[in-house]
């Protein structure tokens, strides 16, 4: 588990971060592709901008 996986997860769920910003996490190394997915529900991919 990531050093910020709580924080990323305790944030999200307050509704303090959303989705995009838990994206961000990832880019950032706070968090891994499968943490978010955990986190979020969603499956991690990369937005067009991660990939320019």
């Amino acid at each position: 588990m990531s050093k910020n996986y709580e924080k990323v997860k305790k944030w999200y769920d307050k509704g303090i971060w959303n989705e995009t910003m838990c994206r961000n996490a990832v880019v950032m190394g706070w968090i891994t592709p499968e943490e978010f997915t955990e986190i979020t529900g969603e499956e991690y991919s990369k937005s067009e901008r991660e990939e320019l």
